[in-house]
């Protein structure tokens, strides 16, 4: 069944593959970014089908108008990809004020209009699917990159708790966490903070993290099969892991985590009074 998909971000990357691809399938899609003659070939080539939108998702009112002219021109809006965003590298220390707020910003603010502009129209429709594009580092931390984590973090606290909130609607929530792919992330759409010696050593080590050098990412074609199946799921999971990493390592993190909570657990109790 032929569905209308707004997505964030659609001008390169992830969202400019994925948009290729519901296009070509015949969706609807209505393909958002900065810039929206970054979409002049696809217009071409898909007329009826492809509404191209310019859109600074941190501007509240322009989300606001963009979600309604997306539902005036194709009749709904069934699904909603938050794919906008992007990192900055730095560890805590190094960074600036404006890199942060600008940061959270985007990744956080910017998510959460665009995921409140849908959510009426999801409602009044009685269905919908939100996909908010977190990231494997929404889930455990590495460093270098740890505003780069608070903002997914937040984005999946958010996005949880929204699941719960909309279910009854026939609202859907889904998290996508990919790992390192070869995408831009670390290209030109990063920010990088101004280098302090001091933390090389953290640095060097970061890169040689497994999933980390360039040669193990993911191919971002690859995404393309997943995301199709996650749109066209009857009862979509609340996250879906992108890449052969996420799975691996979120269960020896984790096994870290209840390792330490479990020998702490006395001094836990003990402390309910």
């Amino acid at each position: 069944m032929k569905k209308t998909v707004f997505i964030t971000g659609a001008s390169r990357g992830f969202g400019r593959l994925w948009t290729e691809a519901l296009l070509e399938r015949g969706d609807n899609v209505v393909a958002t970014s900065r810039n929206k003659e970054a979409f002049e070939d696809l217009v071409s080539t898909y007329p009826e089908n492809l509404l191209p939108l310019a859109l600074d998702i941190t501007n509240k009112a322009q989300v606001e108008q963009a979600l309604q002219t997306a539902k005036t021109h194709f009749g709904s809006v069934d699904v909603v990809i938050n794919n906008a965003g992007y990192g900055v590298f730095g560890a805590i220390e190094e960074l600036e004020e404006k890199q942060v707020r600008d940061l959270i910003d985007a990744n956080i603010m910017g998510t959460l209009f665009v995921t409140q502009a849908a959510i009426p129209i999801m409602r009044e429709q009685g269905k919908g699917h939100i996909i908010q594009l977190s990231s494997v580092l929404g889930i455990w931390a590495l460093p270098i990159l740890g505003m780069y984590n608070a903002t997914k973090f937040a984005v999946e606290g958010m996005s949880e708790a929204l699941s719960h909130e909309v279910k009854d609607f026939g609202i859907h929530v889904t998290m996508v966490e990919p790992n390192g792919y070869k995408t831009d992330f670390g290209g030109s759409s990063a920010v990088s903070a101004e280098i302090n010696p001091a933390y090389e050593k953290v640095r060097e080590t970061l890169f040689q993290t497994e999933g980390m050098p360039v040669e193990q990412y993911g191919n971002p074609e690859a995404t393309v099969p997943a995301i199709l199946t996650l749109i066209d799921a009857k009862e979509p999971p609340l996250r879906l892991f992108l890449g052969n990493l996420g799975l691996k390592k979120t269960k020896e993190e984790y096994a870290k985590k209840l390792a330490e909570w479990e020998a702490w657990d006395e001094v836990a109790v003990a402390a309910h009074g």
